[in-house]
């Protein structure tokens, strides 16, 4: 039996980041130690646990049944145990000069960051913001508070993370003022007409799109596809802006209702709700259990679940 006074507790670091990573080099670059000693850390968890932990596959290295149900205890831990020894630091708004870096879709920073640096010119006149994109970081970088909070659509979260809905959004469809559509807005003639995709969500770098790739092409194409039908896919885009600026070329741009009114007063489009029914789409915000009690960092969330709530009435 193991005697917790007897166990090096550096080794649930090494067993958090081996987890993590699932790559012994990688592991020993995130904690900035040499490969040789997490090899050895290795070595000394498996004859702590009497378990291989990581078992190599071709694949590559994949967490034994037991270490994955250490993975998430053990990260609670090391969160409780900086959670504690975090300096506490008093926070005032209004003299602040404090960097907060968010990791936001196009879309968010398109419809949300205007309101939000209006409260802060009003707040907190020395808050400097650094917007990250979906492909500038990682998990990884959120989870470890290397990144303040991210706001974006996300399937899949990490079950450490805190979140927050921020607000619900339906679908319009930009299209230019003289596009035959207008003439008779109906499905069929939805179908013929050619369109513009725009889609950005969660992280990393994307891959390239397909028009048959209809189970990666998000909410207006799985809604079309559920009808039995596809619609003529010309320009994908990753960036909202570029979208609505195709629309005035003469594609048709379906996307989030809140982006589409940025272009609601310009004469060359016109708005309309799409000719069939799209799922409503969630923002969230997301942020790191490290940041949960940082006083700043309440504040500031805080700030941008208020701007939203307020833009949503």
């Amino acid at each position: 039996m193991n005697h917790f006074r007897n166990i090096d507790l550096n080794l649930l670091i090494y067993l958090d980041a081996l987890l993590r990573e699932r790559n012994v080099t990688r592991a020993a670059e995130q904690l900035n130690i040499t490969q040789p000693a997490m090899s050895n850390g290795l070595k000394r968890l498996r004859n702590l646990l009497n378990d291989p932990i990581l078992v190599r596959t071709s694949e590559g290295m994949v967490p034994t049944e037991r270490a994955l149900t250490m993975q998430q205890p053990v990260r609670q831990i090391l969160y409780s145990v900086e959670e504690v020894i975090q300096p506490s630091r008093t926070f005032t708004a209004e003299s602040s000069e404090r960097v907060f870096r968010i990791m936001v879709s196009d879309y968010a920073a398109s419809t949300l960051m205007s309101p939000l640096l209006k409260a802060l010119r009003d707040q907190a006149p020395q808050v400097t913001i650094d917007l990250m994109t979906p492909s500038d970081v990682s998990f990884h970088d959120v989870e470890n508070g290397k990144v303040d909070i991210a706001i974006n659509r996300f399937d899949d979260l990490p079950q450490s993370f805190h979140q927050k809905n921020l607000w619900s959004d339906d679908f319009t469809c930009l299209i230019h003022h003289e596009h035959p559509l207008l003439t008779d807005y109906s499905l069929d003639n939805y179908l013929k007409a050619q369109h513009c995709w725009v889609s950005k969500t969660g992280f990393g770098v994307g891959i390239g799109m397909t028009p048959d790739a209809v189970q990666k092409l998000g909410w207006v194409d799985e809604a079309l596809a559920k009808l039995g039908h596809q619609r003529k896919i010309r320009v994908f885009t990753r960036n909202y802006h570029v979208a609505m600026h195709l629309a005035r070329e003469g594609l048709i741009a379906t996307l989030p209702t809140r982006a589409a009114k940025l272009y609601e007063d310009n004469p060359d489009l016109v708005l309309k709700t799409p000719p069939f029914a799209i799922p409503e789409i969630d923002l969230q915000m997301i942020w790191s259990p490290l940041l949960q009690h940082d006083e700043g960092h309440r504040w500031f969330r805080q700030l941008v679940a208020d701007v939203a709530a307020h833009s949503c009435n």
